[in-house]
């Protein structure tokens, strides 16, 4: 069920029950450059310097997993500039990732990679590589990515198996259709976090996310606070998951 948030609480501490995966869908930093009449592209830099931001404070309070949608498949409609810069800040932040999160840390990223030049996708590949045997935190970075692609990618692999005769349609469940996801072994979602004021997931995370937790508040992006966190957490601590139950 989606929660709306329009104001700042204070926390006074986190709570005990932590997520074990939040997601955050990074939206906003278009309208907070436009409320300053800057550029968008400036919006999206302050944007990527809160990305940083949160997810050390993510790491220091001991989540375990961490998601952050960063361009879309649908991303592309926007203008060439605007995208050009998005990918640019994404390259720079990426070769960047161990002075802004430390060591111990997994990163993999979701979506199709193929899209992008060589550069790109080697230093994607090799981050994933590098840090594939850390674990006190795994943060996913989703770039070029789409919830129904993930599906329909996971779809084909599954349809070229059993057309191999690798494996029977009676083979084909949940589980077996989880584990050719993007994100495979990693935990669903307890908490999806939406800043912006917008109440929708935009196609991130919708099969890992079928019994998320959902927390949506007015403020944008680059503004959205280690304090708007820990008020995030103090509501989710205080939902009822129920998964289906009574």
């Amino acid at each position: 069920m989606a929660f709306f948030k329009k104001n700042k609480n204070e926390t006074g501490g986190l709570p005990d029950n932590l997520p074990g995966h939040i997601a955050f869908i990074m939206d906003g930093n278009g309208r907070w450059a436009k409320k300053r009449a800057m550029p968008r592209r400036f919006g999206h830099r302050e944007g990527a310097k809160n990305f940083r931001r949160i997810a050390r404070y993510c790491k220091d309070i001991g989540i375990k997993n961490i998601s952050f949608y960063a361009f879309s498949t649908e991303n592309w409609k926007r203008p060439k500039d605007e995208v050009e810069a998005i990918i640019e800040l994404f390259r720079e932040y990426i070769v960047d990732v161990r002075n802004y999160i430390g060591e111990e840390v997994r990163v993999l990223f979701l979506g199709d990679k193929s899209i992008f030049d060589e550069d790109l996708q080697k230093k994607m590949n090799d981050l994933e590589e590098d840090t594939k045997d850390n674990r006190e935190m795994t943060m996913l970075l989703a770039i070029n990515y789409g919830g129904r692609d993930e599906i329909v990618h996971a779809a084909k692999i599954l349809a070229d198996k059993a057309a191999d005769g690798e494996i029977s349609p009676e083979d084909i469940t949940e589980e077996t259709f989880g584990a050719n996801l993007y994100t495979r072994d990693v935990p669903d979602v307890d908490l999806l976090i939406r800043p912006s004021g917008e109440l929708r997931i935009s196609n991130f995370l919708i099969w890992q996310s079928a019994y998320a937790e959902f927390y949506f508040t007015d403020v944008l992006w680059p503004d959205f606070s280690e304090k708007e966190l820990e008020a995030a957490l103090i509501d989710y601590a205080g939902r009822s998951r129920r998964f289906g139950g009574v």
